[in-house]
Parts: C-alpha cells; structure tokens; sequence
C-alpha cells in the first residue's frame, strides 16, 4: 500500500514541476479563486480540508441556470439522484442512499441542511435562487451530522447580507413556456444591522403530454423562494443572524407512461407539492480568550402532498381493443388514485463551544464540543382511491447528542484529529390499522484522520469513519397486506420485519489535495472502501397489479471507489475542469420474497442506484473581455434501479452550455441543457400495469429525466 500511494504522488509532483516551466506560469496569473468549506466546525480552505468534499459555487449555479439541486448534482463524482417526483429528490452518495417514500417514514441516508436547518427528506425545498455554495460532502458524517448523514450531506448556503447597498433584477424565458423572475435587496439597515432579501417565482409546463386530456401541463413546474436575512453586530464580541424563508412547491406529477415516453394516458395526473416555513438563529460569541460559544436554534413546519395516478390510464383504455370491456363482459382496466399528506414540525438547537488561540489544550491542542438535539413530528394522512377509508399515521422522533473534536498536531506538518458522536434516538410510530412500534437506542459515530501537508500547496490524508442511519418501522407493509389478505406466508414475513434495525458504516479514504501553478491548477483525489453492516434495503412484493414496498436489513454490504476531481487555467482566458468518479458495489446476504413466496437471494449483486463510473467535463472561455462561453458534458454507467428486481438503465451523457454577455451591470444568458435531448431514466419500477396487455407480464417502466431546455435570461446588478 505503501508504494501504491508513493508512486501517484511522485509522478504528479514531477508533471508540476515540468508544468510550471513549459507554461512559463508568473505570479502574476490569474489563480482560482480560493473555496471555504462553511459546514465543518470551522471554516477551512476546501484545499485544505482533509476529506472528500465537492462545492458548487454560485457562478457554476448561475453557468448551468440551475433553478434546483438536482440541476447541478452532476458535477460531483460518485452522487446520483432518482425521480418518482417532480424533481430528483432522493439523493444517494456512494452508492448509499433511498430512492423514494410512499407510505412509512424514512430516516434518509443522505442529508440536506439549508441555512443550518436539517431539512433530509424534504428535497422539494432545494431551489438554487441567491445561493452561495452548495457544499457536497460525501462519506460518513458520524461526528458532524450524526443520523442525517450516514452516506453524506449536502449542505446549502444562501448568500450573506452586504455591507454596502446591492441589489439585482433577474428574469428569464424557456422553453415548454418557462419563465423565471426574481429580485435581490442588501445592504445595511442600521450602523450595526444589516438586511437581505432574496424572492423568485419559476414556472414552466414541464415535459409531459398527456394525450388522453389533451394537456401539456401535467407535469409543470411552479416554484416559489422567498427568503430574508439579518445580521447584527450586536458588540465586539457577539454577532446575531436570524434567516427566515419560505419556499412554496406546487408542481404537477405525472411522470409514468405506459409506453416509457413522455406522452402519458392518465385521466387524474398527481400532485408534488411542498410547503416549507423556516426559521434559523444564530449566535456567535467569542465568550472569553480561551473559546467562542456558536449556537443555533432551527424551526421547521413542512407540509407535503405527492399524489399520482396510480394506473396510469384512463377508462376508455381497452376500447376497440383486445381487452374491450365488450368483449370480456368485465372491465381489465382498474382506476385508482393515490395521494400522501405530511406534515412535519421539527425544533432543532445545537449549542457548541470552540477553542480559541489562547484555550488550546497544552497550548497545542484545538478543540470543539457540542450538544445538539431535534424533535420531529411527521403526521401522514393517506388518501387511497381504492379502500374504504383513509389511512394515517404518526411518526415522533426524538434524537439528543453529545459530540466533541480535538486536533493534536504531531508535527510541524502533521495533525491528527480525532473526533465521536454519542446520540441518543427514540421514535414513537402509530397507524390507524393498530400497528404500533416505539425504537429505542443509543448510536455512536466518529472519525480519526491523519493530515500530512508536504509544503503549503500540498495535503496527503488518511482518515477512518463511522457513520449510522435510525432503524425504523414498516407498518404500512404489513397493515395493507392484511387488508389485501395477501397469502398468510406473506403477511408472516412481513410481520417478522415490522421494524429493522441500525445500520452502520464504516469508511477508509486516503487522499490528495494539490494547488500548484500560482493556484491555477488544482487537484483532488480520494480512494475509499466502505463496509455496510446490518445494510438497509428496500424490497417489494408484487401480486400482479398489487404491491407492497419494506425495508429490511442485508448482513452486510461494500462500497469502494475513487473520484477525481481537477480544475486548470493555462492562460488567463481559459478554464478547464473535470470530475470522475468510479464505484464498485456489492449487496451480501440479502433476501426478498418473490410472487411465488419463495425468497430469492441478491448476494453479490451491484447496490442499486449506483453506477460503475460518472463524469463532468467541461471549459470556459472567455472569448473577449465581455463574451464569456461555457461548455461542458456529463454522464454516468448503467445502473440498478431496485435492490429486489434486476432491471437497469442505460448509461448515457448529456451536453451543456452557456453563453454570457456582460456590459456594466447587465449580463445577458443564453443557456441549453441537455442539448442533444438524450433520454435517460432517473427511476425505474418492474411490474405488470398494461391493460393492453391482460396485466400478463411484468415490464420495465422508467421515468424520464429533464429532455432538451433552452432559454435565454438577463439579470441587472445594482
């Protein structure tokens, strides 16, 4: 391991070297621009952050137009997303991470912090509109986030308010009739206080005809932010910030065709809708010379409707056909809707202390210590066309945790930081088919990393983490089997998983991190290998057109992989980057149960969701002083889209551009994405759902992602 670790590094100090001399670099030159990492305990250069972080900046956003996250996922390595919604909201890192939620409730693999509130599970809320960065941080987060964060988090941050007077008019046309505007206020509203104000509406119709009504609005898209901003220097010693902000979703859902195109036959298309008001406070206080106390109080009430049509057809499906209702003297086609209610409270408080200059222990040693605690409500209230009443069901938890960091410098070059996570989690799960489960228990987390800096432009690490996600319930599973009667062999398999267990996850990273050229070429590197235990999969069971999703637990799982991540300018008008990221999964000891109530074991096969290889590559050009082009492509490998069924996409790539013009305070856009409109599938389900067919066979059914948009916007800084 040894050699294999030397011999890399060695080869890319020797193509520095000689890359510094054949460019004749001076430096004067223009560098990149300087990233700080903002969701660690401390803000750090993300060239000097020992981990594998990936931050999308707000000129990238603003490059690919990005309205939502799921816009610019791409340029990370090794992070994928899945559909079954109006946006890709389920994310998954390494190969870990849910693909959906229906009826039960999910503690997510991968989190989502906004403005310091943890909104995991929510991904409706991640409109892009007056971001500053959105920092992708990928492995186990046992000390930092703890349960949020077993594969990762995604951190977004919205811009600061300024301390002199700007503001910005922004609007813009599409394609499929989108159209966004939005306006931006900052500046300081008293000596001590400053303000900002950030509101954007986005509409389009989306992507979908839906042939049988004669629309093409099923599928549209209506996105509103509205977010406000204070920051006050209350003394010397003590800064206040308090953000509040609203994010109001009420897009279309009616993704499914019969045919896997985007022409659909349904006679009641669904509903994503999200409401999400929120509102951060923070304080932070240099207490004395010794530390800073930081402390943050986060308030969440989200309300969510996702519904669709469950049939994906209408009633006049079989007429003139082979399944004509004429010639049968019965109905082959079935007609049912199915609508999913959440409302969601959360009261968040993390409370830390950080060492400072003067308090470090021995004189030497930083520190940080924290308790951090949450209380969410999650209350669902199901509406199913085809029972005779609604269901509903509560979902309490609580977690508390204690966590604490130190950094021992070893050497004048090396540091060993060392940092645990104790939580403590407790859950209270009831639904009105009498199906109750209250999950109990105490998880534990953390990290170890050795940093070793060969010179100012260089860090080599090593680090091991542990990570873990919340066991949960599966009482819908079992609730609806029952009210199905399903075969007594499923329901009896179904009632020995009505909850699962804790999963962990444990995570070897070597990596490097250089900056060289006067900082006009930056590198990052990280091989990982993680082993899953007690991995939590989902699995369904189908009986024709019924079905039922759980979740249990696999003995174990590995992930391992490398991602690459590089950005060069070799003369001053010229940018080059690029992103790559290899993955190598294997699901072990897992089981699902088949329609014939045999169980069927998935061991040794790829973890779903989580293609062999992804890229991004791309360049900037600034063809003159006002003229800027953007350039770039990105794709990844076929992959699974279910860890109980085998059916996979295709791998594929996509192309995208920009076109700026700037003149003073106006800056003109011309964007496309995907400009060669390629298909490709963000979700995937296998089963029999075609009439036409007599519900025969099962078949593979995907969902689209975004086709060709274009558009063209202006924004006015003031």
């Amino acid at each position: 391991m040894r050699y294999f670790v030397k011999k890399p590094l060695c080869s890319l100090f020797a193509l520095t070297a000689f890359a510094n001399t054949a460019y004749g670099i001076s430096p004067q030159s223009r560098a990149i621009e300087e990233v700080l990492v903002t969701s660690d305990f401390r803000k750090s250069a993300e060239m000097t952050y020992a981990a594998s972080i990936s931050i999308v900046g707000s000129d990238q956003i603003q490059g690919r137009a990005a309205q939502h996250l799921e816009e610019i996922l791409n340029v990370a390595p090794n992070v994928n997303f899945a559909g079954g919604a109006s946006r890709n909201r389920y994310l998954q890192i390494r190969g870990i991470g849910e693909r959906s939620q229906f009826v039960d409730p999910i503690n997510p693999s991968v989190g989502l912090m906004i403005d310091g509130i943890d909104l995991s599970g929510v991904g409706n809320a991640s409109t892009l509109f007056d971001i500053e960065q959105v920092e992708v941080l990928r492995g186990p987060q046992g000390t930092n986030f703890g349960a949020s964060a077993l594969a990762g988090m995604v951190s977004i941050r919205s811009k600061a308010p300024t301390d002199s007077f700007e503001g910005l008019v922004n609007a813009g046309l599409g394609n499929y009739d989108g159209w966004q505007t939005g306006v931006v206020l900052s500046g300081p509203l008293t000596e001590d206080l400053l303000g900002r104000v950030a509101v954007e509406q986005f509409r389009s119709d989306g992507f979908i005809d839906n042939v049988y009504l004669g629309r093409d609005d099923t599928g549209d898209r209506d996105e509103m932010t509205a977010r406000g901003k204070l920051q006050w220097q209350a003394s010397e010693r003590l800064t206040l910030n308090g953000t509040l902000f609203y994010i109001n979703v009420d897009n279309g859902y009616d993704a499914f065709s019969l045919d896997n195109n985007r022409n659909t036959l349904s006679d009641q298309p669904g509903r994503d809708a999200q409401e999400t008001l929120a509102l951060a406070l923070s304080a932070d206080w240099v207490a004395s010379p010794l530390f800073a106390v930081v402390a943050t109080l986060g308030l969440e009430n989200t309300n969510v409707e996702y519904g669709y049509d469950e049939d994906w057809t209408n009633t006049a499906i079989c007429d003139d056909l082979a399944c004509d209702s004429s010639l049968w003297g019965f109905d082959w086609w079935y007609s049912t809707t199915d609508t999913y209610n959440r409302d969601r409270k959360s009261k968040q408080l993390d409370i830390r202390l950080i060492s400072a200059e003067q308090g470090k222990l021995f004189g030497a040693i930083d520190w940080v210590t924290g308790l951090y605690g949450i209380d969410q409500q999650e209350d669902l209230v199901r509406d199913y066309s085809g029972a005779a009443s609604l269901f509903d069901n509560s979902y309490d938890t609580q977690r508390l945790a204690w966590y604490g960091e130190l950094s021992i410098p070893l050497a004048e070059k090396i540091t060993f930081t060392l940092g645990g996570r104790i939580e403590d989690f407790s859950a209270d799960y009831d639904d009105s088919r009498g199906v109750s489960a209250e999950p109990e228990e105490t998880l534990w987390g953390g990290e170890m990393t050795l940093e070793y800096h060969t010179n100012e432009n260089t860090l080599v690490y090593g680090l091991v983490s542990r990570g873990f996600k919340a066991g949960g319930v599966n009482g819908e599973a079992l609730g609806r089997a029952e009210e199905r009667n399903f075969e007594q062999s499923v329901i009896d398999f179904l009632a020995s998983r009505l909850t699962f267990d804790t999963e962990t996850a444990t995570n070897f990273e070597l990596g490097f991190k250089g900056s060289y050229w006067q900082d006009r070429w930056q590198l990052r590197l990280a091989a990982f290998y993680m082993e899953r235990d007690d991995v939590q999969l989902k699995g369904w069971y189908n009986e024709g057109q019924l079905f039922v999703g759980y979740t249990d637990n696999g003995a174990s799982g590995t992930n391992k992989g490398i991602e690459l991540e590089t950005a060069v300018t070799p003369v001053d008008d010229i940018r080059f980057f690029a992103s790559l990221g290899f993955l190598d999964t294997e699901i072990k000891d897992f089981y699902v149960l088949s329609d014939t109530d045999a169980l069927v074991n998935k061991s040794g096969r790829d973890q779903a969701h989580a293609p062999a290889y992804q890229f991004n590559i791309g360049t900037e050009l600034d063809l003159t002083d006002r003229l800027q082009i953007r350039i770039e492509t990105d794709g990844r490998d076929e992959f699974y889209f279910s860890d109980s069924h085998d059916k996979k996409s295709k791998s594929y790539a996509l192309l995208h551009a920009s076109l700026n013009y700037r003149m003073a305070d106006l800056t003109l856009k011309l964007w496309g994405r995907n400009l060669a409109d390629k298909d490709y599938a963000v979700r995937g389900f296998y089963f029999p759902n075609d009439p036409r067919a007599f519900y025969e066979d099962d078949q593979a059914y995907v969902q689209l992602g975004d086709p060709r948009t274009y558009g063209v916007s202006a924004s006015y800084e003031f």
